[in-house]
């Protein structure tokens, strides 16, 4: 009858035996109980955060709770001990840590997203958690959620973490895995619109490099089929227009995506033309880069009208249409002719374009 009467432990409890069952060092059948009791409190953390059947959370007691966190720097020690959990206990330390990053966007709570700023480690390990599969998609999980945030955001995008995206993330063997990454990765470089252009704009040779060589020629299917179609849509995002135009005045990128159209795959080719079309619809193109399509504008006009004709897709029918247009319009500058660039030809109608020259 003791047991009905039982008082519960308060967030601030519930936060110190956690940190106490973490901090555990046991072997044997001691493991064993500490991982329960880890699991045990996790749970009831996840109950107080989210509310229990039909009885909804208590604003207080999770305002309490979030304090109590920050306090004993609770989510680095979960984030650090991750790989030691318990599956069900992996997942209930994601859903705490997302719990409380969406909460930071509330003034109340604001003070997390600074305290994750402020363990600069604790990103760390999160992006690091993509090297240990058992772990990889609770980290790439809450990875998410702290991007919600722009002061999180910035320094992931400053820290030398990134550029692991680009060289091995987003390569994983696992599929759920490389996906997972490169989810994480689209969202640093779209959630914050300005942020990632400022970013892009100071970082345009090094992050640009690595795209073309690293992202656009992976042996990985899917990750070059994302990653062309997110540079379609970073290139066409009007925050990003300075990037853009930058990235069609050079002649290298637009080989780039010749070479893409000769791709054997239909969905390759069609996220190519939609990079490719920027270049020919830039109303002020470099000489190099009009010479090129200028040298190319019989085969090219060829190639377009035999592009994807069984597509039902009403806008990118007008879009290759005016595309067509536009280079029938072309024509050689009036000004002194510029210094010979070598032919570059795309193939008869029906077969992929050769590899620019």
């Amino acid at each position: 009858m003791l047991g009905l009467f039982k008082k519960k432990k308060t967030p601030e409890q519930l936060v110190r035996l956690l940190v106490e069952a973490l901090n555990e060092k046991v072997e044997g059948a001691d493991a064993e109980r500490a991982s329960e009791e880890i699991a045990k409190r996790l749970k009831q953390i996840i109950d107080l955060l989210y509310g229990e059947a039909e009885k909804e959370s208590n604003p207080i007691k999770c305002q309490d709770l979030a304090k109590a966190i920050e306090s004993e720097n609770l989510l680095t020690l979960l984030v650090t001990d991750l790989e030691r959990l318990p599956f069900e206990a992996r997942k209930h330390v994601a859903q705490i840590f997302n719990n409380l990053m969406k909460r930071a966007e509330e003034k109340e709570y604001a003070y997390l997203a600074d305290h994750v700023c402020q363990n600069a480690g604790l990103l760390d390990t999160l992006v690091h958690g993509y090297d240990k599969p058992e772990i990889a998609l609770n980290c790439g999980s809450i990875l998410r959620e702290c991007i919600r945030h722009q002061s999180i955001t910035e320094i992931l995008l400053h820290s030398d973490n990134l550029w692991l995206f680009f060289d091995e993330y987003v390569h994983l063997s696992s599929f759920d895995l490389a996906s997972d990454a490169f989810a994480t990765f689209k969202e640093l470089l779209t959630k914050h619109k300005e942020l990632a252009a400022s970013f892009l704009d100071a970082h345009f040779d090094k992050v640009f490099d690595r795209y073309n060589n690293m992202l656009l020629q992976s042996e990985n299917y899917v990750t070059r089929r994302q990653s062309l179609k997110l540079l379609g849509e970073i290139l066409l995002d009007r925050n990003n227009f300075t990037i853009m135009m930058r990235y069609i005045s050079k002649k290298k990128n637009l080989r780039e995506m010749m070479n893409m159209l000769r791709d054997k795959s239909a969905n390759i080719q069609f996220e190519a033309f939609h990079v490719f079309k920027v270049f020919v619809a830039n109303p002020k193109k470099p000489e190099d880069v009009a010479a090129i399509l200028l040298n190319n504008k019989e085969k090219l006009i060829v190639y377009l009208e035999n592009f994807h004709n069984d597509k039902d897709d009403e806008q990118f029918n007008e879009e290759k249409a005016l595309l067509i247009k536009t280079l029938k319009d072309l024509q050689p500058s009036p000004a002194p002719a510029p210094a010979p660039v070598a032919a570059e030809s795309v193939a008869a109608p029906g077969q992929p374009p050769p590899a620019p020259q």
